[in-house]
Order: structure tokens, then sequence, then C-alpha cells
């Protein structure tokens, strides 16, 4: 598999902390988005590594369709 599957039609805003990693669902499997569950491993799509500048409020992709991964570009909207 190398496309991936949308997961929703919206993004999902998450409030982050500053300096926090957060791992980025790419695949559209996991069962936790928008975050990497380990769903991707049979396939060859990997999850994006997200570092948060500062705490506050962002929006992940739910669509994997983003051309700003990991976050929403309105992609959705298309």
């Amino acid at each position: 598999m190398s496309t991936a599957v949308r997961a929703a039609d919206t993004p999902f805003a998450v409030e982050v902390e500053q300096d926090k990693d957060y791992w980025w669902c790419a695949c559209g499997l996991s069962q936790n988005q928008p975050f990497c569950d380990g769903s991707h491993k049979p396939t060859d799509i990997t999850p994006v590594k997200y570092t948060a500048t500062k705490s506050r409020t962002v929006f992940f992709c739910g669509c994997k369709a983003t051309g700003k991964q990991p976050l929403c570009d309105g992609s959705h909207n298309a």
C-alpha cells in the first residue's frame, strides 16, 4: 500500500505542548487518529514527526491529502 486512507473529512484540533514531539499518522490506518499507533507497518508509509514550537492548538490533517504534512492545508475541501 502506498496510498493513504482518508481517516476523516476534517482536521483534528489538538492542544500541543512546546518542545514535545508528536507522530502524525500518514497512512490513515491508526485507531488513535491523528497519531500513529504502528498500523502502518505492513505499508511503505511512515509517520511524520511534528515538534511543537510553542504550546497552542494545531490542526492535524485528517484527510491525509495535505501538501503541508502533518498540518491541515484545506485539502479536505477539494
